[in-house]
């Protein structure tokens, strides 16, 4: 199977939460962390979340620095990388930022999707694309992604779709910024949740940087 060079970027406090029990989003980034984020998404063919992450956090996915949309032109690209949302049951309201018009978007939905929901957003001229029975089948998608010519893919969470990627060992690198901040919560969700790995996944650590009030830890992922 061919695939794109795969990514995962999160932001955690230091005890590895990403949100709070009521995952509701909270800044843990530093300024200086946001322009590095930014700086990713620039360089990368598509960023990839899940359901989860645009119901929570409504996200519009897209470069926010004019001077890198500008280069990005520049090279003869979009302004904006690919959306691709992960979305087994087409649960995507219509409402969502990553539906407006400053990007394409893929959503990438099981046959268990909301045929209704499909048809509404093929409509509106959204990409809509079929891997799986239950859930997105990650492989295919990874492949469908590779054959139109996605080579970099950023993955900006959440903690089920890593695990998912992870799980299928689709994952290359992970980067994790971990904030000042110690958030706490039983259930509040951490970097990578779904079941234990056994045995662990191992990873060689790439580098590590402080960068404004945080750390950025860099790691190679190493699978079995």
């Amino acid at each position: 199977m061919r695939k794109p060079f795969v990514f995962i970027n999160i932001a955690a406090s230091v005890d590895g939460k990403i949100s709070n029990e009521q995952r509701r989003q909270i800044r843990i980034s530093s300024n200086e962390d946001l322009k590095r984020v930014d700086k990713l998404r620039a360089e990368s063919d598509a960023i990839m979340v899940g359901i989860g992450t645009v119901l929570s956090d409504d996200p519009r996915l897209t470069v926010k620095s004019e001077k890198l949309r500008l280069e990005r032109v520049e090279r003869g690209l979009s302004e904006n990388p690919i959306r691709v949302i992960v979305d087994s049951k087409c649960r995507i309201p219509l409402s969502a930022k990553v539906l407006n018009d400053e990007a394409k978007t893929i959503i990438a939905v099981s046959r268990q999707a909301d045929r209704n929901k499909v048809k509404v957003l093929m409509e509106r001229g959204v990409e809509v694309v079929e891997f799986g029975e239950k859930l997105v089948d990650l492989r295919g998608l990874m492949n469908y992604l590779y054959n139109i010519g996605v080579r970099k893919v950023m993955v900006e969470g959440g903690a089920t779709l890593n695990y998912s990627l992870l799980k299928e060992k689709l994952v290359d690198e992970i980067y994790v910024y971990y904030g000042s901040i110690i958030i706490g919560g039983q259930k509040s969700p951490t970097i990578v949740d779904g079941q234990s790995f056994d045995p662990p996944i191992n990873l060689e650590l790439i580098s590590v940087e402080r960068l404004g009030n945080g750390v950025l830890t860099k790691w190679k992922v190493k699978y079995l």
